[in-house]
């Protein structure tokens, strides 16, 4: 045994064969990482992702036929679902609240350095969310304008959650990272952790993406909280 660990494996769909052929050369080139396959619409990115059974795909949202938010649809549902990491440009916030309740576990924009964009997939891959810190407040601002409902199937589950578990919940909702609740709760970041991992069992949502949109349809937090500070879902 050589102990190696398998890289992880990316699905890149975008419609533009540039754009493909940069992000896979990215990927590559990166000993941990490893383009496993492209497409060029949704429909095309549903199949792949079926037959090739990658851990990440990396979506864009606009295009031909089914679009990326459709196929975010079609895939996160199934079965060993791959995360899937959205890539977009500025014009397409409009589309944030779609894509996270569709199933991605992150949202990054086409202006991205690099090297955030692989952390971003190695994030997501370890079953962490992350969104770009303007993104997460375009999803704050969504709760503005969208009238509060209970979350279905959820309503009861926040009554068996412990003072701390609340505490941590409300800062997770509100954008903080581990390291920025370990700090604001004076507590360590694996206790942190820890907290985070019985919050996902107990509520039953996929990541912290899906936690964020419970605690704001279950009315746990409130937008404009003062506990939000634009941090990353991540971490």
């Amino acid at each position: 045994m050589n102990g190696a660990v398998d890289p992880i494996s990316v699905l890149v769909v975008d419609d533009e064969q540039l754009v493909r052929a940069g992000f896979r050369l990215l990927i590559d080139a990166t000993a941990d990482l490893a383009a496993v396959g492209e497409a060029g619409d949704g429909g095309e990115a549903v199949r792949a992702a079926r037959r090739l059974r990658p851990d990440v795909v990396v979506m864009d949202i606009r295009m031909p036929g089914i679009d990326g938010l459709e196929a975010t649809r079609l895939i996160a549902p199934t079965e060993d679902a791959p995360r899937i990491l959205i890539v977009t440009t500025f014009d397409d916030d409009e589309y944030v609240f779609a894509a996270l309740r569709g199933g991605a576990s992150g949202f990054l924009l086409k202006d991205t350095p690099p090297e955030e964009m692989l952390d971003a997939i190695r994030t997501v891959a370890g079953g962490d969310a992350l969104l770009a810190p303007a993104i997460t407040r375009r999803l704050i601002t969504e709760f503005v304008r969208t009238p509060t409902r209970s979350a279905p199937g959820r309503g009861g589950v926040l009554d068996t959650l412990t003072d701390r578990e609340r505490d941590v919940f409300e800062l997770v909702a509100a954008g903080l990272s581990n390291s920025m609740i370990a700090d604001r709760l004076h507590l360590g970041v694996t206790t942190v952790k820890t907290h985070v991992g019985r919050l996902l069992t107990k509520i039953d949502a996929r990541d912290r993406v899906q936690l964020v949109i419970c605690a704001y349809e279950s009315g746990l937090i409130s937008p404009g909280s003062s506990a939000y500070d634009g941090g990353q879902l991540s971490d």
